[in-house]
């Protein structure tokens, strides 16, 4: 008796285990068919609909299309930039590969993929927020968000994608791919990677946007005067400040062909999470600016400086929170750099800095 319960547990158990490697496979079969993330695509091939949000993820396949020359590099603060619009006006096929909260070493990453993948980059549109002037911006425990990241992704080898694969949000996503696929669900992000990830614009409201606006500073608008005396810095201390990621920046725009037009941009965040002027930290920022430009011109870059404080930046109503500005402001913007882009210069306007222009 004891035996035959032993045959009998082994075959269950045969029969359990086969079953489920099984279906391993065929998930794992369903996913590797319908590609979500694009693993397979090469350059000439299309890339697949972009049926998730997190762009670390969906980008990847964009650049390796070959579909595009020129590229919108950053944070959320350049993903109200259409690349359709920029397109238009300058030529290229670009497309918006800004990530909500990219650290400096996971913009470096696309920029790297973008470099390495694009035959003959036209454009580079970056930028640059305040991280990249941090001093611990390339620390380990900096390069990453609470976001995943998939490097797999940005790497040249292939072997190694699919196994990555094997879990429920690819599954997720590839249910999503089959849904667009019979007409039954839309793409989460338009093709060229563009997306408004902001509220309708009907929607806006004042009186919400301000509580945003300030909330951290206790609900009551920051004080953007100028400190009559400017903080004491000392030679010693300026001469410790350091901006390590710029270096990875100046990597980064070194690898793209000297015919690439390359465009830094300080994107207008509102004035009052801008440090106040005469502060050290504003002196720092300064700085940082100062070791940006000397980068830019030695790549012949321009800088689209908006980081400071203007009638942009002072006005409440052109921002949803501190770091977002409202879509008319993203035309404006696209104004400036498609004539930057054309060598000319752009309208004239306060909220603008230009810092050399292309060569």
């Amino acid at each position: 008796m004891a035996t035959e319960e032993i045959r009998r547990w082994r075959g269950w158990t045969k029969t359990f285990g086969l079953t489920a490697l099984g279906s391993i496979a065929a998930l794992l079969g369903f996913v590797v068919l319908l590609d979500p993330y694009g693993a397979r695509v090469q350059a000439g091939q299309s890339a697949r609909p972009l049926m998730d949000l997190n762009q670390r993820f969906m980008y990847p396949q964009l650049v390796r299309s070959g579909a595009f020359d020129s590229a919108i590099l950053g944070t959320s603060t350049l993903r109200l930039l259409d690349p359709a619009i920029l397109s238009q006006g300058l030529g290229g096929r670009f497309a918006n590969l800004g990530m909500n909260a990219a650290t400096p070493w996971e913009q470096i990453q696309i920029a790297g993929l973008f470099a390495r993948k694009t035959a003959a980059p036209k454009f580079v549109i970056w930028g640059i927020d305040l991280p990249w002037c941090e001093a611990d911006a390339t620390q380990e425990e900096r390069r990453l968000t609470p976001r995943p990241f998939p490097p797999w992704l940005y790497d040249d080898a292939y072997w190694n994608d699919w196994a990555e694969q094997l879990n429920f949000t690819a599954l997720e996503i590839a249910v999503r791919l089959a849904g667009h696929r019979l007409g039954l669900v839309p793409p989460r992000i338009r093709g060229d990677g563009y997306e408004v990830f902001t509220p309708p614009e009907p929607s806006y409201d004042l009186a919400r946007a301000r509580f945003h606006l300030y909330r951290g500073n206790d609900g009551k608008p920051s004080d953007l005067a100028p400190l009559t005396a400017p903080e004491a810095v000392t030679p010693e201390q300026r001469s410790a400040w350091r901006f390590p990621a710029l270096a990875w920046l100046d990597q980064a725009l070194a690898a793209f062909p000297a015919q690439t037009r390359r465009i830094l941009v300080l994107p207008p965040i509102h004035g009052g999470a801008l440090p106040r002027e005469g502060t050290v930290a504003f002196q720092r920022q300064l700085a940082c600016k100062a070791q940006l430009g000397a980068i830019a011109a030695r790549h012949g870059a321009v800088i689209a400086d908006y980081a400071h404080l203007s009638p942009l930046t002072r006005e409440d109503a052109n921002y949803w929170d501190p770091a977002h500005y409202r879509l008319p402001i993203a035309r404006r913007i696209e104004v400036d750099l498609i004539a930057l882009g054309r060598g000319e210069k752009p309208p004239a306007d306060p909220a603008l800095h230009v810092v050399e222009p292309i060569r």
